[in-house]
């Protein structure tokens, strides 16, 4: 009888301490601003718009070399979604530049829009796939 008694205080208070780390993770989260590093979505409209306001910014084909060269954005540098941590840091020198992302259908421009956030760029913005860009494209 003694020995389950100590058994449900030890239970109690590693419960209360698993609590109270659980909560002392939330309170630093919420003291650095309670937000994740993250990509914005953006439809190709917005996206148009704000490049036509910027002065800098890249615009990222996210699809393979071969799909780049069939038609791409005017302006689109191309690096596809899976050489990204290899190759970004040398051709986007610029970790505060907006850089729109893009790729056919809107999957592999998500892939590519994290591994950018991941690699430290401040301002990733998604706007899909190619398939659902209105205005020009160059072949």
């Amino acid at each position: 009888m003694y020995y389950r008694m100590i058994k449900r205080r030890i239970v109690s208070i590693i419960a209360a301490l698993v609590f109270l780390l659980a909560v002392s993770g939330c309170a630093s989260e919420e003291a650095s601003g309670g937000k994740e590093e993250s990509y914005m979505r953006i439809n190709a409209e917005k996206a148009k718009e704000m490049m036509e306001n910027l002065e800098e910014f890249v615009l990222l084909d996210a699809r393979t070399e071969e799909e780049f060269s069939e038609g791409h954005i005017p302006g689109a540098i191309v690096i596809p979604h899976d050489e990204i941590f290899e190759r970004a840091e040398a051709e986007i020198p610029e970790k505060d530049v907006p850089v729109f992302v893009y790729c056919r259908s809107g999957n592999r421009s998500k892939t590519a829009s994290k591994a950018l956030v991941d690699l430290g760029y401040s301002e990733v913005y998604e706007f899909g796939g190619i398939i659902d860009w209105p205005y020009e494209i160059e072949q």
